[in-house]
C-alpha cells in the first residue's frame, strides 16, 4: 500500500514536471559516436537546437533538474536490498539536483525523466516494473523536497525479467517529452 501511495504521489508531481518540460527544443549533445563508460553505452537521440538538455555519461539534464547516476548493480531475490522480491532487481543509486524554485523530490524527478526497459520481447516494448527500494537509507530522502541548487541522493530498483538482456534507460525531457538519449547497462 505504501508503494502505491508513493507511486501515485510521484505521478502527480511528474505531471507537474512534464508541464515544465514542454515548449523547449532538446538536444543530446554533439558527440559523433555513443559514449561508453564502464558497462553501459549511451546513444544520443537526434540533434536539436540547444545543449541545455541531454543524457550522456550517466547524467541527465532537463530544464528543471539534473540526475547523476552514481552506481548500478543487480541484487538477487532475497539478498540485502531485495529482501522481499521474487525476482532479481537492477538497482540504481543516483543524485538529483533541483535547478529551480519548484518543489522537486528525487523519486518524482526520476520518474519524470527515466523509463527502464529490457528488450527481450520481439513484439512489444518491455518496460520494467519498479521493485522495492534497494537502499533503506533513502526511505526518507526519496520524497524530500530539494532546495534550489540542492542535491539529494536516492535509489530505485527495477524487477528484471531475465539475467542476460541489458537494461536500457531511456531519458526524456519530462513525462511524455522528447527523448534525450538512452544507455544500455549490462547485467552482471
Amino acid at each position: 500500500m505504501k508503494k502505491i501511495s508513493i507511486l501515485l504521489l510521484s505521478l502527480l508531481i511528474v505531471l507537474v514536471l512534464a508541464a515544465c518540460g514542454d515548449g523547449e527544443e532538446t538536444s543530446t549533445g554533439s558527440e559523433d559516436s555513443p559514449s561508453e563508460s564502464n558497462n553501459e553505452s549511451v546513444e544520443p537521440a537526434e540533434e536539436a537546437n540547444t545543449d541545455d538538455v541531454y543524457f550522456k555519461d550517466n547524467e541527465a539534464m532537463i530544464n528543471d533538474l539534473k540526475i547523476k547516476i552514481a552506481e548500478t548493480k543487480v541484487i538477487p531475490a532475497g539478498e540485502q536490498g531485495n529482501e522481499y522480491g521474487d525476482k532479481p532487481v537492477f538497482a540504481i543509486w543516483y543524485e538529483t539536483t533541483n535547478l529551480t524554485d519548484k518543489d522537486i523530490d528525487p523519486s518524482t524527478a526520476w520518474f519524470a525523466v527515466f523509463t527502464a526497459i529490457q528488450d527481450n520481447d520481439p513484439n512489444a516494448i518491455n518496460e520494467l516494473e519498479v521493485g522495492s527500494l534497494p537502499d533503506e537509507s533513502h526511505l526518507d530522502s526519496q520524497l524530500e523536497t530539494i532546495k534550489k541548487d540542492g542535491t539529494v541522493e536516492s535509489s530505485i530498483a527495477y524487477e528484471l525479467d531475465d539475467l542476460e538482456t541489458p537494461v536500457t534507460l531511456v531519458a526524456t525531457q519530462g513525462l511524455m517529452g522528447e527523448e534525450l538519449g538512452r544507455a544500455d547497462y549490462e547485467i552482471k
